[in-house]
Parts: C-alpha cells; structure tokens; sequence
C-alpha cells in the first residue's frame, strides 16, 4: 500500500471542507513521506479536474459515470470501491460531510475496516499516523491508530485545518489528471435521488464567514442584542451566538455555534459575553484568532482566546464600534 488519497466533494461546486481534508492530506502525506492523491466523483467533472490540476497533488482522479451525476450512496460506494483497490492506498481521507457520513461507513466496511470519523488532528508516532477524536461533545480526546491490513479510513471534522494552509507547488507544475472509469449497473443503484435539500435564502453559511462576532447570555436578553449587532454591522462580520440565545429564540437557529450548531474556522471570532463552555468550544476552536470579552476573568474562553478583554460588554462593545468606525471614517 502507498499513497494518501483524498476522496473530495463536488456537487455542481466545491464543499469547501473538500479543501480542509485536503490539507490535512497533504501535512500527513508529507510526515509519512508518501506521495498524496485526491480523487471526485460524478458525471461532468471538467470544471473540478481543473481546479484539482492546479493542486500540490501527485495524482488526480475524475471518476466519472452517468450513474455518478446524481450522488446515491451505492453509486459512490461502489465507485470509490474499484479506485481504492486498483489503487491500494495507505489511508483514505474524506471531508466529514453529510455526504461522506451517508456512503463512507459502507465504504470501510467493503475492505473490513471502520471509518474513524470527525478526526480534529492528525500525529505521526513511530511512523503510523494518530488520529485524534473528541468524545463526549468535546470534553474528551482520544487517539486512534489503524491496525491490520488494508487500507484506513478517516474523515477531518469541519474546521480540524485551514484550506488556506494548502500549499501549491512553487515551480507552478500542474498535476495530471487521470480518468477512471468505474462498472456500475443501474441494477446496483437501490435508491433514487430526490431534489437536494435547499436551504432557506436567509440561512447564512456561518462556516464560509471569515469574520464573526457571537454573542452569549451575558448580552441577559433580547433588547440588549443591538450593541452586539452594532459592532458586527461596524465590522463587516457575521452575526452568531451560542446556544443559549438561539434555544431563547433572540436569534435564529441557522446563527448557532458548537457542538449542536454550525462548526467555523474564520480568520477572527470575536466571542461578545460568552462564557466558553465545552459545547461551544467545540465549533470554533479552529478559529485562526479569538477574541474573547467577559467580565469573569475565570471563564474559560479565556482558555482559548488569543486576545481577551476583561470587562463590562456592554461598555467595551459600544467603545470597541466607535473605534472601527472611526478607522473606517465613519
């Protein structure tokens, strides 16, 4: 066995924790100094395969199918299947997608193997790969190793490593794409798509914002909520919150962060009276920059923030959105 081979989600467009697994691939393919591969599926991959060409990759794959055009777990199963036996990698790589969480289980299972799933970090110890997952909604960790022949099977949790750390290749070589063509029967395809799910247009898609502000009980109820909201608004940043506020109905459910929420990984958080608890941490951890204000020098978002201020919110809120928009002129 040999090789890293990152089998990512395209769907008319990248998910773009497609990225994320990618650069984990390509920091454990270069400790394990094994070659990294990435793989998609479906029926019209020309957009994808360019997009991939331009990757720091060894080899790309376009599994390509009519039957692929629509995603079904039996189709993918059965496709991603062949390409892992004709080419035996060492580790299988997924974005920890709805995606993946529908047909990667079934896929492990074909080579006798169970999917490590949600991974938040991956070490090298003695030359074979640990995988870290949380337990208990994150108050726990745990390492993982893959033992017995054949090939292992991981998903990277959402925001676990930054797509931007994926590194191209300095000299701007293109990787070759490669067509493998899978046998599949539309006898083999036991269930028929439906219409994708669409979310509501007001939805945001907190996981792509890479600037946020949230806000938590310390806000102590709904009329106080435009302090927060004015500094979002001074920022250019998303509005988010922790459960408590949404479970209160102060701000829609689509806006929660944590373990039962939205995971984010943005350039900045910025946590507005929150006090930091374990739920919570779980879903923006990954955050390049925190920044936390609480009046409890003890909470424990301090654990975690790489800036913190101790004080009254709503003092530092309101002086903290006249100095942006004093900077910004306005």
């Amino acid at each position: 066995m040999n090789g890293v081979l990152a089998i990512l989600e395209y769907r008319g467009g990248w998910n773009r924790m497609s990225w994320e697994a990618l650069a984990a691939g390509q920091a454990l393919a270069a400790q394990l100094n094994q070659p990294l591969m990435a793989a998609v599926a479906g029926a019209n991959l020309d957009e994808a395969m360019a997009d991939l060409a331009a990757k720091p990759l060894a080899r790309a794959f376009a599994v390509r199918h009519p039957l692929l055009g629509e995603y079904t777990a039996d189709g993918f199963t059965a496709a991603f299947e062949q390409l892992i036996r004709a080419l035996d990698p060492a580790l299988a790589l997924f974005p920890h997608t709805y995606q993946v969480r529908d047909f990667a289980p079934c896929l492990a299972m074909r080579f006798g193997q169970t999917l490590i799933a949600d991974a938040i970090a991956i070490g090298v110890d003695s030359g074979q790969p640990v995988f870290v997952r949380q337990l208990l909604q994150g108050k726990l960790n745990a390492d993982y190793r893959h033992a017995g022949a054949g090939p292992c099977f991981v998903s990277i949790q959402a925001g676990a490593f930054r797509a931007d750390a994926l590194a191209g290749e300095p000299s701007g070589a293109r990787c070759a794409v490669e067509e493998f063509a899978p046998r599949i029967e539309a006898s083999q395809i036991r269930s028929q798509p439906g219409e994708r799910f669409r979310e509501s247009a007001q939805t945001v898609d907190l996981s792509a914002a890479s600037l946020i502000v949230a806000v938590g009980r310390g806000i102590k109820e709904q009329a106080n909520l435009p302090v927060v909201e004015e500094l979002a608004r001074a920022l250019g940043a998303e509005l988010a919150a922790s459960r408590p506020i949404c479970d209160n109905g102060w701000l829609p459910m689509e806006g929660q962060v944590g373990s039962s929420g939205q995971t984010v990984s943005p350039k900045v958080y910025i946590a507005v009276g929150i006090s930091g608890a374990i739920q919570h941490l779980v879903g923006m951890k990954g955050s390049k920059a925190i920044i936390a204000i609480n009046k409890d020098e003890s909470a424990p978002i301090f654990e975690v923030a790489d800036y913190g201020i101790v004080g009254d919110l709503f003092e530092v809120a309101p002086a903290l959105t006249a100095a942006v928009r004093k900077v910004k002129g306005g």
